[in-house]
């Protein structure tokens, strides 16, 4: 890991205005995370969707010195507490996630957490889950286990820690996303299972120590359970509530969704009802609905491919134009493609980062790039 790197990345979430959509403009432009902090006002302000008054506000916060110190601050509780960073532009950061336009650029964990699963389930729901609830997820639970997936949750009261708690018990690895730094846990509670599911699993933030777990916080964290998934499953939902959200982010993102039908009598089938009326949720009977619709008897060596075509499908046009031009080619590099595209090279090179991101192209060294 570059230390550098990941000391400016963490600096850069702490910038007013910036966020984590032109956090990644900055870094498809300058280059690096560095690259940002060695540029000045001139050059950040030429940047599109960044701006002179942005700009301004970037060049100010780069000379703040307590922004980094609060930075080396995290780095020693990092180091003290054997936390595992995940920087966007590194390998070991979440392909589903980094696919997302607004993932975070630094995520903080504690635990074994293993992203290469093929078959990665959210699992989400009331906080105040009945009996019926609490069977079904139990029942799915078990279901899925021959099919080892990782199961994402928030580690909330109700649907959240009954799925953590099944998962541990059936050896199944689960990962907790928080909405606050990892110096504390709430609820506190959970603390139990929370140290239980640190063998083959975990915790996951993309906060800072010393954040608490404000209201604003938990559909941020609501993101990124989502954004984590292949698939995301409500058990039990009241017509509002933070699930519906979730679901909402999943269907934004072009991932699968399903939901578990009540009597339309049920305080807490109201939101799942809903879902499925509208069409943004599959119908949930069993695991073999997820099975079927999910195609998981397939060969898993078969799956990226798939996967491609469909991110294909979407690509914006100058993505699409560099895609294409990749595709019959061998490994080309910078200065050629650019002559082949007429893209500008700011233009090429967020091109190219964003298709990175997507998993769909590889950098090699000498400034060269082929289709994965």
């Amino acid at each position: 890991m570059n230390k550098t790197e990941l000391k400016f990345a963490m600096a850069l979430t702490l910038f007013e205005g910036v966020g984590n959509i032109n956090a990644k403009k900055l870094l498809a432009y300058c280059g690096s995370f560095t690259a940002v902090f060695d540029s000045n006002k001139s050059k950040l302000s030429k940047i599109p969707g960044i701006g002179e008054v942005l700009s301004s506000s970037i060049s100010k916060q780069i000379k703040d010195e307590a922004i980094i110190q609060r930075v080396e601050r995290e780095i020693d509780f990092i180091q003290k507490n054997e936390i595992k960073t995940l920087l966007i532009t590194e390998k070991n950061y979440p392909l589903n996630l980094k696919q997302c336009e607004d993932s975070p650029i630094v995520l903080y964990g504690m635990g074994n957490i293993d992203f290469c699963n093929h078959k990665t389930i959210a699992v989400v729901g009331t906080r105040k889950v009945t009996q019926r609830g609490k069977d079904f997820c139990e029942k799915l639970l078990a279901d899925l286990q021959p099919h080892k997936p990782l199961v994402i949750s928030g580690m909330a009261y109700g649907v959240d820690i009954c799925a953590h708690k099944n998962c541990v018990d059936l050896d199944i690895p689960t990962v907790a996303v928080l909405a606050h730094g990892l110096d504390r846990l709430y609820p506190e509670i959970h603390r139990s299972t929370a140290k239980r599911m640190m063998k083959t699993g975990g915790l996951l933030t993309e906060f800072m120590s010393e954040t608490n777990p404000d209201r604003e916080n938990f559909p941020k964290r609501n993101r990124i359970i989502a954004g984590l998934s292949d698939v995301t499953i409500v058990i039990e939902s009241a017509k509002k509530g933070g699930s519906l959200i979730t679901a909402e982010i999943a269907n934004a993102y072009n991932r699968d969704v399903f939901a578990v039908p009540g009597r339309v009598t049920d305080q807490y089938s109201e939101g799942c009802n809903y879902l499925i009326k509208i069409n943004k949720a599959h119908l949930l009977n069993s695991v073999t609905d997820i099975v079927y619709l999910m195609n998981w008897e397939l060969n898993i060596s078969q799956k990226p491919k798939t996967i491609q075509k469909q991110l294909f499908i979407d690509l914006p046009e100058d993505e699409k134009l560099i895609y294409d031009i990749l595709s019959t080619e061998k490994p080309i590099a910078m200065d050629e493609l650019s002559a082949k595209t007429k893209l500008a090279t700011s233009v090429l090179a967020v091109g190219l980062l964003q298709l990175e991101f997507k998993g769909l192209v590889k950098a090699l060294p000498g400034s060269s790039f082929v289709l994965c």
